[in-house]
């Protein structure tokens, strides 16, 4: 039975970069995502191009009952034996005094309670050899300063629920960990204010140049597949060095 699997914020960026990979590898697939109905779209036909079944959801992750409607879409699909927690926004870059408080609620909504919520739906739903990934952020123990401390914070938490709940599903066969993205070339940036950042800051990552969302999306793969059978709790960081 092929795998089933769940990834938020899945119309672009690195969901849309693990969402092809896992169609290479033979997941069927359900995509979440907020708004952007011409890119979901796009990267359905992809993937049925693929030869996997898949659909795509419209669902704001903060809110419960689009969580179970995405849950229960991609039940249609099969068991679902697969979350990667994906769906994120930053605010814009600038210092932790100038932070508006809508914007420090969005980001916490989103970048975790949207996790939290998405994670307790696919507990609900997993079984013995199931897995979760939850996509965090080198910012995390990095600290983000003058730029998006409130950020940092929140996916330091994202890393605090990757190593709880791991701990708590583990003995049901279900395995939980989590990727850290460094700088990639992904939207986001723009969404801070700051579409040429990746470029602009490449010189303090040591690797020398941002990363590119298929580099996450192959550590997402493996997370999720047999290769990591005795892999739990970890969190696995794509920084390029950061």
């Amino acid at each position: 039975m092929a795998p089933v699997t769940v990834i938020t914020g899945g119309s672009r960026g690195i969901g849309a970069a693990t969402a092809r990979r896992l169609a290479r590898a033979g997941h069927h697939l359900a995509l979440g995502y907020r708004r952007d109905h011409l890119a979901a779209d796009a990267v359905l036909a992809e993937l049925r191009a693929a030869g996997v079944h898949a659909v795509a959801v419209p669902a704001d992750t903060r809110d419960p009952d689009q969580v179970a409607a995405l849950f229960a879409a991609a039940a249609d699909l099969g068991p679902v034996t697969g979350l990667v927690n994906n769906a994120g926004v930053t605010s814009p870059i600038g210092p932790f005094t100038e932070l508006r408080p809508d914007d420090l609620r969005e980001v916490v909504d989103v970048n975790l309670v949207g996790y939290v919520l998405c994670a307790q739906q696919a507990a609900r739903l997993m079984t013995d050899g199931a897995a979760i990934v939850n996509v965090s952020s080198v910012a995390a123990t990095l600290g983000s300063p003058g730029e998006y401390v409130h950020y940092a914070a929140v996916k330091a938490g994202t890393d605090a629920l990757t190593v709880g709940l791991a701990k708590e599903l583990a003995p049901r066969g279900i395995r939980v960990n989590g990727v850290a993205p460094g700088i990639i070339r992904t939207d986001i940036h723009a969404l801070s204010g700051q579409p040429d950042r990746p470029e602009r800051v490449a010189g303090r990552i040591p690797l020398g140049r941002p990363g590119e969302p298929d580099e996450v999306a192959a550590a997402i793969a493996w997370l999720l597949s047999p290769d990591a059978s005795y892999t739990a709790g970890a969190v696995l960081r794509v920084g390029g060095g950061l």
